[in-house]
């Protein structure tokens, strides 16, 4: 059964309070709109006749089908989708935040410039950078910047035309090399050894006068800390090029390690990942980047300067200024103010020895939900991981015919949102969990205890899994039909009166 859209609830005569008539002269359309007045586009829409607890009914039914991170757990890996408190949505709901508007003169928003300066300064603090960009919108575009940074920055020592190479693990986010691209750099592969960890000498032999940057995700997507990372920073630079981080799973390290003191020279941090405002759906988001000082001139501007007293070393105000090289905006405005109240009010609700355990926490979690599974699935590079860890479907589909996108779907009866799957590439049939700092134990027990029910079924039940979900409001969709045959346009043919 179907669920009923709202032109299922239409009858002629429902409707909600009707608005008193203004008492402005009609409209003449067309005077107003001339021949374009008689066109199709301007025909009257033909709108379902509900009353106005049917519509309110209808809606909130909807979005009680669908899943969060509110209704349960999402152990989506690499995407830290984790609780948002909600005193951030209270914070940025604030009229002397909400109701600012961009153009107005910073003079008259000095709360939001403050706000901004130790944002900045919190962040660089927390990554071991010098300075701090707030303006790009995302992760990927937290990318996209470095590496014009680091174009900058070669283009100064005039070198942007030789060194034309990034170099990119093979476990990176899919980001990265387009990336790279979009910059206007060629990407080449490092592969991983057997252990899931960069090959340091295939690294080393890649290097040359004609790369300019090497990127990396530290932890990387398979969940693992590579205890070289010191020793191909150095290679790097030794080099000539720059050292990038990808900062999607800083979630992991937050006051534990800092980027800046491993040897990279910039690095983007997701806000909406490790900082806890919102993800998904896509957006909002924001993806600053922190850099060293040698690149510090080439952000992104403006940036905001604390001015300070004459005389004195306390804060007289703040302001906009550009980076005396900056690569221009990357943005529109100032970044996505929003959240980054969000992001500046988690900050201070949990203060360093807070933060220090959103690391601490989110690396117990894993290795707990990790030791609990992998005596029935298998793990792929089996060790103490951090954040996040691969299990491998394989078994399973070799021996039951039961793939990976079975396992997931079937998950979704049991009240859970399923792993990121089929990613990383380089692990067959994955299944990427991160449950995150913020479900309590019931929850990984829980979850465990539903994969672990879910493999047993593989074995005397397979067809249970193949058809699976069986409680959700839409069943398996047709996913290769639907993108082979798209239909992106939905047509009413219920009669409105």
């Amino acid at each position: 059964m179907s669920e009923p859209v709202i032109y299922d609830l239409s009858a002629p005569g429902k409707g909600v309070v009707t608005p008193p008539a203004s008492p402005l002269p009609p409209l003449d359309v067309q005077a107003a709109f001339g021949s374009y007045a008689e066109t199709d586009e301007r025909a009257r829409p033909h709108l379902p006749q509900v009353s106005e607890v049917e519509i309110m009914r209808h809606y909130t039914h909807l979005s009680a089908m669908n899943f969060g991170v509110d209704s349960g757990a999402y152990p989506l890996g690499s995407c830290t989708m984790k609780y948002n408190p909600r005193i951030n949505e209270d914070a940025c709901r604030l009229p002397g935040f909400a109701e600012l508007h961009p153009a107005q003169p910073p003079t008259s928003a000095q709360g939001a410039l403050r706000l901004m300066y130790e944002l900045q300064t919190d962040l660089a603090t927390a990554s071991g950078f010098a300075a701090t960009s707030l303006q790009p919108a995302a992760g990927a575009h937290g990318e996209y910047t470095a590496l014009m940074v680091f174009r900058a920055a070669l283009a100064a020592r005039g070198e942007a035309k030789t060194r034309t190479v990034v170099l990119i693990p093979d476990t990176a986010h899919g980001t990265n090399p387009a990336s790279v691209t979009m910059a206007g750099f060629t990407s080449k592969t490092i592969p991983s050894t057997e252990e899931g960890l960069v090959d340091v000498q295939a690294l080393k032999a890649a290097l040359g006068p004609d790369v300019a940057a090497f990127m990396l995700t530290n932890p990387n997507t398979v969940g693992i800390f590579d205890p070289q990372i010191l020793e191909m920073t150095a290679a790097v630079h030794e080099a000539g090029a720059y050292a990038y981080c990808d900062g999607a799973n800083f979630n992991a390290i937050l006051g534990v390690v800092r980027p800046g003191d491993l040897g990279f020279d910039a690095l983007h941090i997701n806000l909406h990942k490790t900082f806890s405002t919102p993800h998904g759906g896509g957006g909002p988001g924001a993806g600053p980047i922190c850099v060293t000082e040698e690149l510090a001139d080439f952000l992104p501007g403006p940036v905001v300067e604390r001015v300070l007293a004459e005389g004195n070393t306390a804060a007289a105000g703040y302001r906009f200024v550009n980076p005396p090289r900056s690569i221009g905006r990357v943005r529109s405005w100032y970044g996505n103010f929003g959240v980054m109240v969000r992001a500046w009010v988690y900050i201070r609700a949990l203060g360093a020895a807070g933060l220090r355990k959103v690391g601490q926490q989110a690396v117990l979690s894993a290795n707990y939900l990790r030791v609990l599974l992998e005596g029935v699935f298998e793990v792929a590079y089996n060790r103490i991981c951090m954040h996040e860890f691969v299990l491998s479907g394989a078994p399973f589909a070799k021996a039951y015919g039961v793939h990976t996108l079975d396992i997931a779907k079937r998950l979704l009866d049991f009240g859970f949102h399923p792993p990121t799957i089929y990613f990383p590439l380089i692990v067959e049939e994955a299944m990427m969990f991160e449950p995150t700092e913020t479900e309590p134990l019931a929850s990984l027990d829980a979850l465990a205890s539903a994969l672990l029910s879910i493999a047993q079924e593989a074995e005397t039940n397979p067809e249970l899994l193949h058809s699976a979900p069986h409680s959700t409001p839409v069943r398996r969709l047709d996913e290769a039909g639907a993108a082979r045959d798209p239909q992106l346009r939905w047509t009413n043919t219920t009669e409105v009166a």
